[in-house]
């Protein structure tokens, strides 16, 4: 059974985590919850606020985030300048290939990144979001 945390509930809980100073690992699991693109992006400016993340496991599954979602968590995570491992899992939430894109042009940013592991299944992504996002990453 899932939660309704829906988009204020993720700006609520990215409100609070913010205020952890010392954070320097995170995993979040808030799949099946409706966040929406609002949520993640109330989430992403939030996390973004924890300058000393060096760990960041986000798990949004079943969220319809959908591109515009994509590129907000992605502009917001790339501002964690600390950060060396990144699991994303963005499951079915219809990011198509812009949020592909999006996501790999933001994620390059991320310049102290050592370890990064996305899965986006069943999210409309074809070959030119693939390409788009090998080369955002690499």
């Amino acid at each position: 059974m899932s939660n309704s945390i829906s988009e204020n509930g993720a700006k609520y809980l990215g409100e609070e985590i913010s205020k952890c100073v010392t954070l320097t690992s995170l995993k979040l699991n808030l799949d099946y919850n409706g966040i929406g693109e609002n949520g993640a992006k109330y989430l992403g400016e939030e996390i973004s606020k924890c300058v000393t993340l060096i760990s960041l496991k986000l798990n949004l599954d079943f969220n319809s985030i959908g591109e515009n979602g994509a590129k907000y968590l992605g502009v917001e995570i790339s501002k964690c300048v600390t950060l060396t491992s990144l699991n994303l899992n963005f499951n079915y939430n219809n990011i198509g290939d812009h949020g592909a894109k999006y996501l790999g042009v933001e994620i390059s940013k991320c310049v102290t990144l050592t370890s990064l592991k996305l899965n986006l299944d069943f999210n409309s992504i074809g070959a030119n979001g693939a390409k788009y996002l090998g080369e955002g990453i690499s």
